[in-house]
């Protein structure tokens, strides 16, 4: 039976990536996650539910509590399956700005030294396993806020004849701007991943995400933005707003659709290849564009201020260009839209909202 190894197997885009890979595909997955999660933003974010609930549900799944920072262990785990080891989907990292400015050592551990010690097994007992990596569009730091973006009563938006109307290109410049202690973590991530595919010739590839969410999406005030709005709506709790007025603008791409991106590539691999990966054109969304659609769904209001501090680094407009992606990969689509996204998170988690006590 073909191996798949995931890393954060109990996040949004990992949980995906098992469910996927054993069912649609037949693989046998192991998964690593050892919960940082819950350290990260608390029990309400914990990743073990799903670990439990994917470990009773497929029998081809192997879940492994091993932290990615600890070298000898990932190395371990991957020669001992390097037999039959067909993929590596990286999903684990320290996934917040905020966060990463509290614990840089942490944040960096996880993100940058973390994929090293995993590049490193894989070249030493898998050279020829496909590499998928989760990267990030704050890769590009905050050069996307120097776009000549426009105001609208509900968002900002680029004028229609602008080369970037489409969405930002990987040929985005990543240099002189500001990134955030995350972006850069990620940012070294990435460049690891590239430079294993080209220096070593491996199948290698960094899907920079726009928001990637889902109905299993462990939302948090930190990170998860569509998953904790809906959340903030349906419970009643305070959302803030940072900066832009609430006209900022995130392209949005279920995490069904991100795994299925990550298995047309695994089909057909190539070396050190880099895409960015959201819901472009077809799925994007304002801030107060998405209170208006959580409020419509849950029959709520939300209880919102606005702060003038936007977070630093953070992106005033962000859509992806998919069209290399899908030059490259043509049998790839969006099957879910902002709409779609939005109700699912609601109908998955409001029974649980409305009888979990408040998150801090």
């Amino acid at each position: 039976m073909p191996t798949a190894i995931v890393t954060g197997s109990g996040g949004l885009i990992g949980s995906e990536a098992v469910e996927y890979f054993v069912t649609e595909r037949g693989y046998r997955v192991i998964g690593l996650d050892n919960d940082m999660r819950s350290y990260f933003f608390g029990a309400e974010a914990s990743t073990s539910p799903t670990t439990q609930r994917l470990a009773h549900k497929l029998d081809a799944f192997v879940p492994l509590s091993i932290d990615i920072r600890d070298a000898d262990a990932v190395m371990k785990v991957v020669a001992d399956n390097a037999g039959d080891l067909e993929l590596i989907v990286h999903t684990a990292a320290q996934p917040s700005h905020d966060w990463a400015a509290k614990e840089p050592q942490t944040d960096f551990g996880v993100n940058a030294g973390g994929t090293l010690n995993l590049l490193e097994a894989a070249r030493a007992h898998a050279p020829d396993a496909t590499f998928v990596f989760t990267s990030t569009n704050k890769v590009y730091g905050d050069t996307p806020n120097f776009l000549p973006l426009q105001e609208t009563s509900t968002r900002l938006e680029l004028p229609a004849g602008h080369e970037y109307y489409g969405g930002v290109p990987t040929s985005m410049s990543i240099d002189h701007c500001t990134h955030s202690l995350f972006g850069v973590s990620k940012v070294a991530a990435d460049l690891l991943v590239q430079e294993y595919g080209r220096y070593f010739d491996m199948p290698t590839v960094c899907f920079r995400g726009g928001c990637l969410t889902g109905p299993q999406h462990a939302g948090a005030k930190l990170h998860g933005f569509l998953a904790y709005l809906m959340r903030c709506t349906v419970t009643g709790d305070p959302y803030t707003i940072f900066g832009y007025g609430g006209k900022q603008v995130r392209d949005n791409i279920h995490a069904y659709d991100v795994v299925r991106a990550f298995d047309a590539f695994h089909r057909s691999p190539r070396a050190a290849a880099v895409y960015n990966l959201g819901g472009g054109r077809e799925s994007n969304v304002s801030m107060l564009e998405a209170i208006a659609k959580c409020e419509h769904i849950s029959g709520k209001k939300l209880d919102y201020s606005l702060s003038d501090e936007a977070r630093i680094g953070d992106h005033r407009w962000w859509i992806s260009d998919l069209d290399a992606f899908k030059r490259d990969y043509p049998d790839w689509k969006l099957h879910f839209g902002i709409d779609e996204v939005l109700q699912e998170i609601h109908d998955f988690n409001v029974e649980r909202w409305n009888s979990a006590p408040t998150p801090s």
